[in-house]
C-alpha cells in the first residue's frame, strides 16, 4: 500500500515536470523554429538535452527556495496526512492551470503557477487552523520571489529592446534585420546566414539549458516534499553526508549560540536567551524562537558521536530535521529584523548554510528522474507556443536579429537568476523580449495576443492560489 502511494505521488510529481517541459520549453525553441534555423525536431531533440543538462547540473537553491515558500510548521509537519493533502493539492492545482493554458496556447509560465499553488497553500492552512495571514505563507520568501518573477520580464522588454537597436546601429544593412520570409522570398534560400544561424542556435540550447537549470530545481522540490512525507526516515535528512558534514552541521550549532549570546543585547527579549531551564527539550510541531537555546542543545546532543545519520533512529532523524529547520526559521526571522551590522548579518547567512547542508539535497535518483521527465517533456507539444511567440506577438514576422536579442536576453536573466537560487518565468522573459524587440524594430504589437500574454501573467497567481486553496480545502473536508 505505501509504496502504491509512494509510486502515485511521483509520477503526478514528474506529470507536472513533463507538462512543465512542453509548455515551458518550446518558447526555448521557438525562435529557432521559426526562424528556421533548425528543423523543428532536431530543435526539440537538441533542447530536451538541454533541458536534461541543465537540470542534472543545476544544484538545488531554486528548488528548496520554492519549498521554503511554506510555513515551516508545515514543513516539519509533512510526514502527516496534512502533508499529503498538501502535496496532493499543489500539484493538482499546477497541473490544472498549465494544461488548460497550453491547451489554448497562451505562453503561461509554471514558475507563476507552481509559486501560486504554494501561497494557496499555505494561506488555506493557515485559515483553516486559526493561524493569521502574516504566519501562514513565508512572506519574505515571497516578496523576494514575487519581485523577480516581476521585475525579469520588465527586464527582459528593455534589454531585448536595447540589444536589437545596438545590432542595428553595428549593422544595419545586415541579413539578419529580415524575416525568414523575406530572405526566402528574395534569396530564396530557407535558412539564416551562416553566423545569424549559429548564434541562433547556441543562444536556443543556452535558454534550454539555464532553463532546465531554473524550472527543473522546482519539481525537484516537490518530489522531495514528497518522499518526506511518506518515507521520513529515508529522506528527511541526506544519508549519504560524511562524517565532515554532520561535524559541520553540529559545529554550526555551537557557534549559532556562541553568536546569539554575543548578540544577546538585542536578541535576548526575542530568542528568550538564559531564561531556558537546562535539559529541557523543545516542543516542535511548531517553531517558537523562544525555544532556540533549548533546541541548539538538543541538537547537539542528539549530533555528539554520530559519525553517520544511519546510526540515528527513525525518530531522532526526524527530530533532528525538526530541530535545522526550526534553528533557520528563527535566524531567518532574526535576519529580517535588520538589527545586525552588515558583517555579523552575512555571518549568520554562512551559519544558515551549514545548518541546512545535510537538510537541503536530492538524491541522484530523483535529479536523474526530473531531468528525463523534463527533456522528454520537450520534444512533444511544442506546435501551439511557436507560433503564438514567432507570429502573434508583433504585426511583422520575427527577424533573425530580434530572435537573437531576444534569446541571448532570456539565458542573462535565467543564469543570474540561478545564481541567487531564484525561480524566473522562461515563459515571460522570452515573450517579453520578443516584445521588446518587436517595439524596437517599430513592428508594433498584435494587441490580442499581447493582451492574453498579459492576462496570463497578471491572472495565474490568483487562479493557482485559488485553484490549490480549494482543492486544500475539499481534501481537509472530506479527511475530516
Amino acid at each position: 500500500m505505501l509504496s502504491g502511494i509512494i509510486i502515485l505521488v511521483i509520477v503526478v510529481a514528474l506529470l507536472f515536470e513533463f507538462i512543465n517541459g512542453f509548455h515551458d520549453t518550446a518558447n526555448a525553441v521557438a525562435t529557432v523554429i521559426y526562424t528556421r534555423a533548425m528543423s523543428p525536431y532536431r530543435a526539440v531533440m537538441l533542447s530536451g538535452l538541454f533541458n536534461f543538462s541543465g537540470v542534472v547540473l543545476g544544484g538545488v537553491g531554486v528548488a528548496y527556495a520554492i519549498v521554503h515558500l511554506l510555513p515551516v510548521e508545515l514543513l516539519i509537519n509533512v510526514n502527516s496526512a496534512h502533508g499529503m493533502i498538501m502535496v496532493f493539492s499543489l500539484l493538482a492545482a499546477a497541473i490544472t492551470w498549465n494544461l488548460g493554458t497550453w491547451y489554448f496556447g497562451i505562453p503561461a509560465s509554471s514558475s507563476h503557477t507552481l509559486i501560486g499553488s504554494i501561497l494557496g497553500i499555505g494561506m488555506a492552512n493557515a485559515l483553516l487552523t486559526d493561524v493569521s495571514l502574516a504566519q501562514g505563507v513565508n512572506w519574505n520568501k515571497a516578496i523576494d520571489i514575487a519581485l523577480s518573477l516581476v521585475i525579469s520580464p520588465l527586464g527582459g522588454f528593455v534589454v531585448a529592446a536595447i540589444v536589437l537597436l545596438c545590432l542595428k546601429r553595428w549593422k544595419p544593412r545586415s541579413a539578419m534585420h529580415k524575416t525568414p520570409e523575406i530572405r526566402l522570398e528574395h534569396k530564396e534560400k530557407k535558412h539564416p546566414p551562416f553566423w545569424n544561424r549559429l548564434v541562433l542556435v547556441l543562444s536556443a540550447m543556452t535558454v534550454s539549458f539555464v532553463h532546465g537549470s531554473n524550472d527543473g530545481q522546482k519539481g525537484i522540490g516537490l518530489i522531495m516534499l514528497v518522499l518526506i512525507g511518506i518515507v521520513p526516515a529515508q529522506f528527511v535528512l541526506d544519508l549519504n553526508s560524511t562524517t565532515y558534514q554532520i561535524e559541520r552541521t553540529r559545529d554550526a550549532a555551537g557557534y549559532l549560540d556562541q553568536f546569539y549570546r554575543r548578540h544577546i543585547d538585542v536578541l535576548g527579549e526575542t530568542l528568550a536567551l538564559g531564561k531556558s531551564i537546562p535539559g529541557e527539550m523543545p516542543t516542535l510541531y511548531s517553531c517558537d524562537p523562544r525555544q532556540t537555546e533549548a533546541t541548539l542543545h538538543a541538537l547537539q546532543d542528539t549530533l555528539r558521536g554520530v559519525v553517520e545519520y544511519s546510526e540515528l533512529a527513525d525518530e531522532k532523524r526526524i527530530l533532528t530535521r525538526r530541530y535545522l529547520l526550526c534553528l533557520d526559521n528563527t535566524a531567518r526571522q532574526v535576519l529580517a529584523l535588520k538589527v545586525l551590522p552588515a558583517r555579523e548579518a552575512a555571518s549568520l547567512g554562512k551559519l544558515r548554510e551549514d545548518l541546512t547542508a545535510t537538510t537541503e539535497y536530492a538524491p541522484y535518483w530523483v535529479i536523474f528522474a526530473i531531468a528525463l521527465a523534463l527533456g522528454v517533456g520537450t520534444m512533444v507539444g511544442w506546435r501551439r507556443v511557436v507560433q503564438t511567440v514567432g507570429e502573434r506577438i508583433g504585426k511583422q514576422g520575427m527577424t533573425y536579429a530580434q530572435g537573437i536579442s531576444a534569446q541571448i536576453t532570456a539565458t542573462l536573466a535565467i543564469g543570474v537568476a540561478n545564481l541567487y537560487s531564484l525561480p524566473v518565468s522562461t515563459t515571460h522573459i522570452l515573450s517579453s523580449g520578443v516584445a521588446g524587440t518587436m517595439v524596437a524594430n517599430r513592428s508594433g504589437l498584435q494587441r490580442d495576443t499581447v493582451r492574453n500574454i498579459l492576462l496570463a501573467w497578471v491572472l495565474t497567481l490568483p487562479i493557482s492560489i485559488l485553484l490549490a486553496a480549494s482543492f486544500f480545502w475539499l481534501a481537509m473536508y472530506f479527511v475530516r
